[in-house]
């Protein structure tokens, strides 16, 4: 503890506070240099968090240096002492939440975007970036009620609250029922996994892929790339379709209403030989059937496979394309007709 109490103290001891910032950072610049080549997360630590650290010893060394000398000797002493405590806090709060976010960055790295396709990759992302929002708000959340928690009139109002913790509790959980239940649902979904980031999903009639999940909500990417947002809770209470949850290969279909006259076995031979030669087919399946011949026209189904849902989605469309094409320039006579039986009439 410094002996002076006068202002001279203080100069010197903010002189010695700077001091320990310069060689603070001389000792980060050598680690990097020296330590950090040869350790890339050491490095990337040091670059990430460098200025967090270097902001909070500042804070506290200030705080120190003014409480051990001059300025603790006057009467607003008191004042600027909470203030130097309010800022410490918020800045321990900034640098464990950078260095958690750190170290989800480096757990996330382990599980790369490029295999998005593999449903345990995209499960382990999914908790992990829901876990790293909780940690971040649980460090805001104490922060906070450190920083409110230091202000006498806080703290009486804190033990009266708590003498009426049951009335409070039950006025509390009524008025927010629905952020509270939207909260326990998006933690229900990533540890459930019901969904997952990348998942590709059929809601409200709209196909589209899991591009968020929050505590409160999932973002919804259509494939038009418009956005739809739909409340936690919506997945813990609605039927939807989850395409990929469990792998992402898929089958498809394609319906055709075709004449009575349409040659089927070279329907059939046409169709493989399309399917055969699609980059989009994985080769697991194709398939053709007389679903229907009812009516003015017979109804044939093809069923496809491929590795994911927008590879089936081109061969669906491909497929279906290249028949028509062929029917057209092929079998004209094969194509959906409307017949219409006129009645003699007396005349004739």
């Amino acid at each position: 503890m410094f002996e002076w109490t006068n202002w001279w103290g203080t100069l010197a001891g903010l002189a010695i506070v700077a001091l320990a910032l310069v060689l603070l950072s001389v000792a980060l610049w050598v680690i990097n240099v020296t330590v950090g080549r040869h350790s890339p997360w050491l490095r990337e630590v040091i670059a990430g968090l460098r200025f967090h650290a270097l902001l909070l010893v500042l804070i506290v060394g200030c705080w120190i240096a003014a409480g051990a000398t001059a300025p603790a000797e006057y009467s607003w002493w008191p004042a600027l002492s909470r203030a130097f405590f309010i800022a410490s806090v918020i800045a321990g709060a900034i640098f464990l939440g950078g260095f958690a976010s750190f170290g989800f960055a480096r757990l996330l790295g382990r599980f790369p975007d490029t295999q998005q396709s593999v449903p345990e990759i995209r499960r382990m992302r999914t908790q992990l970036k829901l876990i790293r929002r909780l940690v971040n708000v649980l460090i805001g959340v104490i922060a906070v009620g450190v920083v409110l928690f230091s202000f006498p009139e806080v703290r009486a109002v804190g033990t009266s609250v708590l003498a009426s913790a049951g009335i409070l509790s039950l006025v509390a959980g009524l008025a927010a029922q629905s952020t509270l239940g939207n909260l326990v649902a998006g933690i229900q979904l990533v540890f459930s996994d019901a969904i997952r980031v990348g998942d590709v999903v059929v809601v409200e009639d709209e196909w589209g892929t899991i591009g968020e999940i929050t505590l409160t909500y999932v973002v919804l990417y259509i494939w038009d790339e418009r956005r739809l947002i739909l409340p936690a809770t919506y997945f813990t209470t609605q039927p939807f379709t989850n395409w990929t949850r469990k792998s992402d290969l898929i089958k498809g279909t394609i319906f055709l209403d075709v004449d009575w006259r349409v040659p089927i076995r070279e329907l059939r031979a046409k169709f493989m030989e399309i399917v055969n030669s699609a980059e989009t087919w994985d080769g697991r399946g194709a398939n053709m059937v007389v679903y229907d011949a009812t009516g003015g026209h017979v109804t044939v189904r093809f069923t496809v496979s491929s590795k994911d849902s927008d590879d089936i989605w081109d061969l669906r469309c491909h497929v279906r394309e290249e028949l028509v094409v062929w029917l057209q320039s092929t079998h004209p006579d094969a194509l959906p007709v409307t017949r219409v039986l006129v009645p003699p009439t007396d005349e004739s």
